[in-house]
């Protein structure tokens, strides 16, 4: 979809808080919302990703970049304030940190499997506990990234499957507790999306890659700015009304069922 079907500006005003925002999907929502009038702040753990992707924000307006882990609460909550003291109350927070690997039950350590727990359950967490004390206003609004293994059992990926529904679970009940402080908070559930990592990893030859989109009813592998236009309009005043949604985004891939999916992924 092209950048026009929403008008200039519509977060003008804004500022956003996007972890993991160094690269992938969560970097393309950062662009969206910088394109759209917003300061953004891009969060990572490796420095120069970090940098390089701030300098390629700039290039459309207001960014700047905060490391920090995701899993080490401190940290999280010292970024937060870094960023209050630089574009003061912040308005939309994106929880996009994420870890996968594809690996058999049997074959992953319990190391491996809390790692992925870590980044994305405890993560979003820490990222939303930490950031409620800036977000606590009529408005504002959490959008957590989350993934089809939510709510499909998939081989090979039990962490993730585990780890996606504790987001999506946090989720709901977040926007159970926080409505009353007028803080909306949503999941957005991609799709295979194109030029990323995960992609890369689970479909990593031209012929996995085929066989996936030949999967997908809408016969084609969603983009970045699919889901970034999506995260716009969650974080716009058009979706006021909505909180606690699991929006899913994916071509129609999870309606196919996890079986379909592992064969054309090989599993």
């Amino acid at each position: 979809m092209a950048d026009g079907i929403f008008k200039d500006g519509l977060l003008a005003g804004k500022v956003a808080f996007v972890t993991g925002g160094s690269s992938g999907i969560n970097l393309g929502i950062a662009e969206r919302f910088v394109k759209a009038g917003a300061k953004v702040v891009i969060n990572g753990r490796n420095v120069e990703k970090l940098e390089g992707a701030v300098k390629g924000l700039q290039a459309h307006g207001t960014a700047m970049g905060l490391p920090a882990d995701v899993r080490d609460y401190a940290s999280v909550e010292k970024a937060f304030q870094t960023a209050h003291e630089a574009y003061g109350e912040i308005d939309i927070l994106v929880c996009g940190a994420a870890g996968n690997f594809p690996a058999p039950a049997l074959a992953m350590s319990s190391n491996g499997f809390k790692a992925v727990m870590d980044i994305d359950v405890l993560g979003t967490f820490n990222a939303c506990r930490a950031g409620f004390e800036h977000l606590r206003k009529p408005g504002a609004t959490v959008i957590n990234i989350s993934a089809p293994q939510a709510y499909l059992p998939t081989a090979m990926q039990a962490h993730v499957c585990a780890a996606k529904a504790g987001v999506d679970m946090l989720t709901r009940v977040l926007a159970i507790e926080w409505g009353s402080a007028g803080v909306r908070i949503n999941s957005i559930s991609p799709g295979p999306i194109d030029d990323t990592e995960g992609m890369r990893r689970l479909a990593p030859t031209p012929e996995s890659r085929e066989k996936v989109i030949g999967t997908l009813p809408l016969q084609r592998m969603g983009s970045k700015s699919d889901i970034s236009n999506l995260a716009l309009f969650l974080a716009s005043d058009a979706a006021s009304y909505i909180t606690g949604s699991i929006m899913v985004c994916d071509g129609g891939w999870s309606l196919m069922g996890s079986g379909v999916l592992m064969q054309a992924l090989g599993g």
